[in-house]
């Protein structure tokens, strides 16, 4: 028995990682119980695994087993802590754009705990990894988790598995839903966005790699696993993680040119980039919704629909326009003004409209789209419109510190918002937290991908280069995908960007000290 607790004290850490790793990814956003009643953010079981784990670490700490010294991150960590919580007084004493009432403290409180719970994570990762095999088991049970996350997510959208998601308030009470054809695959996770994010990372990671391993099952494996993560990337038609994804694996290949050659780079970042347009222009609803933004239906139905027109005989002849935008006759309808009823984003295939009182009488009201919704899309619009304009003025409110947590889409102070979204996640720093949570979170990231660059060259083994490489354009992917939607608040996400980022910092500790050859 003293052997085993031995045994258990001396690797409890580790299993702690792998239970996260595979966990996280894999159980479903499925409430426990209220935090705050009224409130999208309840407790779920893995905040409780990650507390437990948080605490096991504490008193690791507290015990000598692990150290904080040649810990990169604890610093930077820190200091952002510190300014959050500054920032979050702020709020309540300064700008008071948080009420001196319980309920709306505790909503400040528990986004700001949030922050601190993602980075716990990152200390028990960083501490559990002992060697660089232990890195190796790490990166191939991802591979497995990803490929059930695959397998769901198929399940979902051809076989009719349940969904659960966080999207809105009802949602989120753990309701099943199911898909509907054109609906969004979100796997174990609480919204496509998120499963798109992650994918974005663990894409980047895996494809990668499929080229440098040398066992030819390994290859395989890879590549099946990669070919299922990227079918499913599609089925969430995440058109800014696609895009996110180009780039991250673009700049994977970038980085291991100076590792390999400029040639092999080339020629393998072609063959990945060719197959992933290829396969996203020819299936699924993603290519349509970038022909939406680009404006390719208006062009297609132009220059190549036929239209019929009725003869006197009662003949219909087809026939193609040969007529242009030049040929339209003048409007009523001033150009760029408040769009009429009956004008619609690209984006809404049905018109479902307000009721209330018109005239006297309670009846269906047509609803009238902004100028952005209608130019753009609906997404677009609202971004414009709305969330980014009010993360804005969260920011004027007190540059240094901004508004405070959760407090940039209240119509007024008093206000209680059921969720939070910028759809922006640098605007949503800065409103929330000002100059100084912005260049304190920002530079955590930023000095992870330096870290992680800076000694690429001394990493002699190319599979843990590789790692490297991948993971560093991941997290620049991530940052892409931070453009349009708020990754890093998104908790599925945030728990892997800092798990990945431990595996990242560990791989160069320990592949530059021990360079080694590794048959994969």
């Amino acid at each position: 028995m003293s052997k085993l607790l031995k045994w258990l004290d001396d690797h409890i850490l580790e299993y702690l990682s792998f239970a996260l790793l595979i966990f996280i990814p894999l159980y479903p956003k499925l409430p426990l119980a209220d935090l705050i009643r009224g409130y999208i953010v309840r407790l779920r079981l893995d905040d409780i695994l990650v507390a437990f784990a948080f605490a096991i670490w504490i008193i690791w700490l507290l015990r000598k087993k692990v150290s904080l010294k040649g810990n990169p991150l604890f610093v930077p960590m820190a200091i952002y802590i510190i300014v959050g919580f500054i920032s979050s007084l702020s709020a309540i004493f300064i700008t008071k754009t948080v009420p001196f009432q319980l309920i709306h403290m505790e909503k400040l409180f528990l986004n700001y705990g949030r922050r601190i719970e993602y980075f716990s994570v990152f200390f028990v990762f960083f501490s559990s990894i002992k060697s660089l095999e232990q890195i190796k088991k790490y990166v191939y049970v991802a591979a497995v988790v990803l490929l059930l996350v695959s397998i769901y997510g198929f399940g979902q959208k051809y076989l009719y598995w349940p969904a659960f998601s966080t999207m809105n308030r009802e949602f989120s009470k753990g309701i099943v839903l199911y898909l509907t054809p054109h609906a969004r695959v979100l796997s174990t996770f609480g919204g496509h966005y998120d499963l798109a994010a992650y994918l974005v990372v663990v894409l980047t990671l895996f494809i990668p790699l499929i080229f440098v391993v040398k066992k030819i099952w390994v290859k395989f494996a890879l590549a099946l696993i990669s070919f299922s993560g990227f079918w499913l990337l599609i089925l969430t038609v995440s058109r800014t993680s696609f895009l996110a994804y180009l780039a991250s694996i673009t700049i994977a290949f970038l980085i291991l040119a100076t590792k390999k050659s400029w040639k092999w780079s080339l020629i393998h970042w072609i063959v990945v980039i060719f197959i992933s347009l290829g396969i996203m222009l020819s299936f699924g609803d993603l290519s349509q919704r970038f022909s939406h933004v680009l404006k390719l239906d208006a062009i297609k139905n132009t220059a190549l629909s036929p239209i019929k027109k009725e003869l006197p005989s009662g003949k219909n002849v087809a026939f193609l326009d040969i007529g242009s935008n030049s040929d339209m006759p003048p409007t009523t309808v001033k150009p760029g003004s408040t769009p009429q009823p009956g004008q619609k984003p690209s984006d809404v295939y049905k018109e479902v409209p307000l009721y209330g009182t018109q005239s006297g009488t309670y009846a269906a009201i047509p609803r009238v789209y902004s100028q952005n919704a209608v130019s753009y899309d609906l997404s677009t619009g609202i971004r414009l419109d709305y969330t980014w304009p009010h993360a804005i003025a969260g920011f004027e409110k007190n540059p240094l510190l901004g508004s405070g947590y959760s407090t940039l889409q209240k119509s007024n102070i008093e206000t209680f918002t059921e969720a939070e979204s910028t759809d922006n996640d640098f605007l949503r720093a800065l409103g929330e937290t000002g100059l100084l949570g912005f260049l304190s979170f920002f530079g955590i990231i930023a000095l992870v991908c330096y870290l992680g660059l800076r000694d690429f060259g001394k990493i002699d083994n190319l599979f843990y280069a590789t790692i490297v490489a991948a993971i560093s354009a991941g997290i620049i992917g991530l940052l892409v995908n931070g453009i349009l939607i708020d990754v890093f608040e998104a908790s599925k996400v945030a728990y892997i960007l800092w798990i990945m980022a431990a595996i990242l910092l560990a791989t160069v500790k320990l592949a530059t000290r021990q360079p080694k050859t590794s048959k994969t």
